[in-house]
């Protein structure tokens, strides 16, 4: 019998701009076992597992209950790999290693706001779908068409001006990538582009999608964080 789903979680070692990011202490806890947890806590997967180069994140890894079965190699683990790559390494090795699953979910480091609801109605998604991937998305926070560009000597320069005039509310909606979770079905092949026909977004709140890439993310993640705590304790009483 198979399983039901195997989750991989991508942790390199060699965060420049912020040291040691997937361990740093956010909100007292190594940010990883966010992802660990909620992975865990969502009764989707046979297993959690943490691909990593690194000896300590395999070790905070494995002390949050992940299954760190192997060190990434060298040439997977610069800052030019993409993290496709680095998923297919671990599911090779899933084959090798005899592991049977119907699908395969990567779940960024990177994501202390990630809720298991939303995991769960991914995985509906896509099993009960033709599609290759189901991720996670939300809403721009400001219409795309009325956005510019700086030219060289400091000035605007709209990307779609003929919209300059246009009320928002006319405008249509844009969305993107929110960086949680990818739930793909290893057994189909992309006919398109990853963001295209082959997949389908499910749409998170804006409130619980933030990138962590640089120092003012993590403090904006961290009141963010907070702020969904405070809301929470509100509520049960």
């Amino acid at each position: 019998m198979k399983n039901k789903a195997i989750a991989i979680i991508p942790a390199r070692g060699g965060s420049k701009r912020i040291p040691r990011k997937n361990i740093k202490l956010f909100h007292g806890i190594p940010l990883i076992a966010y992802s660990i947890k909620v992975a865990q806590d969502s009764g989707l997967f046979s297993k959690v597992l943490v691909s990593t180069d690194d000896e300590e994140i395999a070790s905070v890894a494995m002390e949050y209950g992940a299954f760190v079965p192997f060190v990434r190699p060298a040439e997977l683990s610069d800052d030019f790999i993409g993290t496709g790559a680095v998923i297919n390494h671990a599911i090779q090795w899933l084959k090798v290693n005899n592991f049977e699953f119907d699908f395969i979910c990567t779940i960024y480091a990177t994501a202390p706001l990630l809720k298991k609801e939303y995991l769960q109605k991914g995985y509906e998604l896509i099993k009960n779908s033709d599609a290759k991937m189901v991720f996670s998305a939300t809403s721009m926070p400001f219409p795309i068409q009325r956005t510019f560009k700086l030219t060289k000597d400091g000035r605007c320069e709209m990307f779609t001006p003929e919209y300059f005039t246009s009320r928002s509310q006319d405008l249509e909606v844009a969305y993107q990538d929110a960086g949680q979770f990818y739930f793909e079905n290893p057994n189909k092949n992309f006919n398109d582009i990853p963001f295209g026909k082959d997949s389908i977004p499910l749409i998170l709140p804006r409130y619980l999608v933030q990138d962590i890439d640089t120092l003012e993310d993590w403090e904006r993640a961290e009141f963010m964080y907070q702020a969904i705590l405070t809301q929470a304790s509100k509520r049960e009483n």
